[in-house]
């Protein structure tokens, strides 16, 4: 028997991934993960971690290295805890990817389904329509704008992040630059003081950004000089905003904006459709590869102009609008305030009288659909990671649609939930995943489910 104990050292065969993309082997029986190592690799190895049912390991050495390894691109991996995947090729993420979502369906759904394919990025690179870039500060390295290092709230200062845009870049290099100048103090999570947490920028297709600096107050000095700053380094910005997060919280946007100068919005393009955005409002940060997923969505649901929809956690109204096209009726639902706003702005602004949104969490409009008499024929969902909850989905089951539409960006919460839908007398029939996320480990999969 081998010596499991942390620090020693081991010779181990990569044979699969885990979820969040490492590699998997085995010592004796016992699972090891090994981040940063590819599946066929023999790898020398150092326990780090060592529990009665798994271990982790950092790769000492590769001694036979995949055909799938390649250098990575970017000077801060895999310091940065934003990429996971740099050291493999695309293709072998894909599959990584394909694998994850498979083993969940199987696994945790207990289902005979399989995905039937999945569908890949065209840009690799600069992808990103949104970034929520961390500030902190040290006496010794001054303030720091970027991303968290792995596993961790230590902010590595990133002057270029090959996911995001160059605006996005641009942006948080006038709020460094400003913050130095001025001697703008950066906020500690530890003391609960400083001033300026999180710079979040949007882009659109025609590279206008819209620039939120989420702060720990009410009050930002010397504001003018920002805005001056912002509008000289990124031509194109729309809006500059002030967000008030006093919160000790790890969310980043708190619930009070104040508009420094322009607009409150950017306007985006999708699925030929103009969508209006705002600061908090939820919007696929892969905008090529969402289009994919929506019109996926629409193909699943099988419209044919009479149907009434049900949308849940509908957003700004991305899927409620490309199911309304086709439908007799949507109804969108969703719980964020100004979300609900755009979603009724890009209604009326694309010419849509067959869609109504209402504030109201899932189980809030179900009621409200019943009180009015309305039956959907359809009921698509869009959940946050964390999924649905069961009450949703036996909410969802007595409105018994005849058809079930799914998209997930969480393989396990969806096996999951599959698996509830399926003991409530539905089917899933098919499901196909899209990479909205490449070289990171998550994947997003839209499911039919048919009620029996």
């Amino acid at each position: 028997m081998p010596n499991l104990e942390k620090n020693s050292i081991h010779t181990i065969t990569i044979d699969s991934y885990s979820s969040d993309g490492q590699g998997i082997g085995r010592l004796d029986g016992m699972a090891v993960f090994v981040r940063g190592a590819l599946r066929g690799e023999l790898c020398r190895i150092s326990l780090v971690k060592v529990e009665k049912n798994c271990a982790w390991a950092r790769i000492v050495d590769v001694l036979e290295p995949s055909p799938a390894r390649i250098p990575s691109d970017c000077p801060y991996y895999p310091i940065c805890g934003g990429c996971t995947m740099r050291h493999m090729t695309y293709e072998e993420e894909l599959e990584c990817k394909q694998l994850r979502v498979n083993d969940a369906l199987q696994r945790i759904g207990g289902l005979a389904l399989s995905v039937s394919e999945i569908h890949g990025v065209q840009q690799i690179q600069r992808y990103r329509n949104k970034a929520a870039f961390p500030v902190s500060q040290t006496p010794k390295t001054g303030v720091k704008v970027g991303f968290y290092r792995g596993r961790s709230h230590e902010v590595i200062d990133v002057a270029s992040c090959l996911l995001q845009s160059d605006v996005a870049d641009k942006a948080g290099r006038v709020v460094r630059k400003w913050m130095h100048r001025y001697s703008i103090p950066a906020y500690d999570e530890g003391s609960r003081t400083g001033l300026v947490r999180h710079v979040f920028v949007r882009t659109n297709r025609r590279r206008e950004c819209l620039v939120c600096i989420v702060v720990n107050g009410t009050q930002l000095p010397f504001e003018k000089e920002l805005v001056k700053g912002l509008r000289s380094g990124c031509p194109k910005v729309v809006g500059i905003l002030l967000n008030s997060n006093t919160r000790q919280t790890n969310v980043i946007l708190g619930q009070s904006y104040r508009v420094l100068w322009g607009r409150d919005y950017l306007e985006e393009r999708l699925c030929g459709l103009t969508f209006r955005l705002s600061t908090p409002s939820f919007f696929q940060v892969n905008r090529d590869q969402a289009e994919v997923l929506y019109n996926l969505a629409v193909d699943f649901a099988q419209l044919t102009g009479t149907e009434t929809v049900l949308d849940l956690y509908c957003g700004t109204g991305t899927i409620s609008l490309a199911m309304a096209r086709n439908a007799g009726k949507v109804i969108g639902a969703e719980i964020v305030p100004p979300a609900v706003r755009d979603a009724r702005e890009n209604a009326t602004r694309n010419g849509f009288v067959n869609a109504e949104f209402i504030c109201a969490d899932a189980g809030a409009a179900a009621e409200e659909c019943a009180r009015r008499g309305i039956h959907p024929d359809v009921v698509s969902v869009d959940p946050p990671r964390k999924g649905l909850s069961k009450e949703v989905i036996e909410t969802i089951c007595t409105i018994a649609p005849s058809r079930v539409v799914y998209v997930s960006c969480d393989p396990a919460t969806l096996a999951r939930d599959l698996k509830l839908f399926t003991q409530q007398g539905y089917c899933a029939q098919k499901a196909v995943a899209v990479d909205l996320f490449c070289r990171t480990p998550h994947i997003e999969v839209v499911t039919l489910l048919v009620r029996e």
